[in-house]
């Protein structure tokens, strides 16, 4: 029925036919509306009455809708309502437990990934990565919980906003999904008696740094057993002693970034900082080794690579180096004693914290993660739970029709090979799979959707064999490095 990627063998593709690709979207259409349904009676136990349920099920419908912004009046106007009253009280004042709405998202969407991998039968040898980052959004005023003027990424700069501490779970080559937040208060907030009144911050809220926001998510993922292979995570938190002594005490090993100045004890028991350490140890260009940090959506990503051990047999430094421009990262890594240690594999897992990226723009530009225009602590807890499941639902509806959608003609192998006559289609993604959610409470022609779907698809797919054709004119020697 799908278009299947053909063996790779130069200037044979497959076309994709317009019979085979509306039926692959309308099949990808009933398996989200059922993992719709599916999530939506996990979260059922959540909510002690029928009408906060009735409304959080519509917020969820909203999300996932072709609506502009999503705030509390755009979404009471697409549901139905007459006024945003209930939209504000599902978020402000209903009683429901969103904490343990995202760990019926969490089970849903491990599993999910899960199930998706046992079907692609790529589970052997593929790495489960736990990518902790944070995201900003900008605020006005400062009625916010937690807004302040700080640096916020989303911005690129010091600015008046809010920021949350993330984690992703990853699964390589399948799907990831957020799987759990904390949002980052400044300490004058908690500590001052009114602030916190005004803000709706819980009595027993006390200040944790991003580094011991990232323990306690940590520690609320393992209570449910999920153990990935590697945490990973910038220099935030791979500067967290206390972040790093506590994945080493529950034997989790990690890859996190460091900074330059983050010293290290050599075998000998020399102690160099980074930056000193590469100048003392790896002079020799024999010593650096070309390889991808995986898989991007315009091909792979290329960098040198080289370790350096320290007087710890599970502790080393791995440092990646830009190709062209020579900038160097750092990453700390421990891996426990009984678990397969190899330069190749802390690679896999230093280029696989990328995805949490991925997962905010996908939360802030389908499903208006940073749209939510409220203020109290438990309102913007909430409307992040109720995204996190519309893109969890999406995320694993796309893992699991990523194998059967995906027809893409062979990648080119050398930079003068004439292009495909047919570029065949990209797997459904997350983006994809909201539109088709969303047509189906959207009358319209039920051609013109898949038209629209199938075209991005495939002009993504030629989009992505020219990018690929390109960088082999211009690495050409990358390409022979596995």
């Amino acid at each position: 029925m799908f278009g299947v990627a053909q063996p790779p063998v130069d200037h044979v593709f497959v076309r994709t036919t317009g019979s085979q690709a509306a039926a692959a979207a309308r099949i990808g259409a009933r398996l989200a509306g059922r993992k719709l349904g599916e999530l939506t009676e996990r979260l059922r136990s959540c909510f002690r009455r029928i009408e906060p349920f009735v409304q959080a099920r519509k917020y969820l419908r909203a999300v996932t809708s072709e609506l502009p912004t999503r705030n509390g009046w755009t979404i009471a106007e697409h549901v139905g309502d007459r006024t945003p009253d209930r939209t504000q009280r599902l978020l402000n004042r209903a009683v429901w437990d969103e904490a343990e709405a995202m760990a019926q998202i969490r089970r849903f969407a491990v599993s999910g990934l899960r199930e998706a991998a046992r079907k692609g039968r790529r589970r052997r040898g593929k790495l489960v990565i736990g990518a902790l980052d944070e995201t900003g959004q900008q605020k006005k005023g400062t009625a916010t919980a937690g807004v302040k003027r700080q640096h916020l990424g989303c911005a690129g700069r010091v600015e008046n906003g809010i920021n949350t501490v993330h984690l992703s779970y990853v699964r390589e080559g399948i799907g990831h999904a957020l799987i759990g937040f904390r949002q980052w208060i400044p300490d004058e907030h908690i500590t001052d008696p009114v602030t916190s009144l005004r803000m709706g911050l819980p009595a027993d809220l006390r200040f944790r740094t991003k580094g011991q926001l990232a323990i306690d998510l940590t520690t609320t993922v393992a209570a449910d057993g999920i153990r990935p292979d590697f945490y990973c995570g910038d220099e935030v938190y791979g500067n967290c002693p206390e972040l790093r002594t506590h994945f080493e005490a529950d034997q989790q090993a990690y890859v996190l970034r460091v900074q330059k100045n983050f010293r290290i004890t050599l075998p000998s028991g020399m102690a160099l900082s980074c930056a000193q350490a590469v100048m003392a140890l790896l002079k020799r260009k024999r010593q650096w080794e070309i390889r991808s940090a995986g898989k991007g959506s315009k091909g792979d990503r290329w960098y040198a690579w080289a370790w350096i051990a320290t007087n710890s047999a599970r502790h080393y430094l791995l440092i990646r180096k830009h190709l062209r421009t020579n900038e160097l990262a750092f990453h700390c890594c421990f891996v426990p004693e009984g678990q397969l240690l190899t330069k190749t594999r802390l690679i896999r897992a230093a280029g696989l914290r990328w995805p949490v990226e991925e997962g905010f723009e996908f939360g802030k530009d389908c499903f208006g993660l940073d749209q939510s225009q409220v203020r109290l602590y438990t309102a913007i807890a909430r409307h992040t739970v109720l995204v996190c499941a519309a893109l969890a639902v999406c995320a694993v509806t796309a893992a699991l029709l990523r194998d059967r959608t995906d027809s893409q003609a062979t990648e080119p192998r050398h930079p003068d090979q004439p292009p495909p006559t047919d570029p065949g289609l990209i797997p459904f993604t997350v983006p994809e799979i909201k539109r088709l959610i969303a047509d189906t409470v959207t009358p319209r022609p039920p051609e013109h959707t898949t038209h629209w779907v199938n075209w991005r698809r495939r002009h993504q797919a030629r989009s992505r064999w020219f990018h690929k054709r390109t960088r082999l004119a211009r690495n050409i020697e990358n390409t022979q490095v596995s």
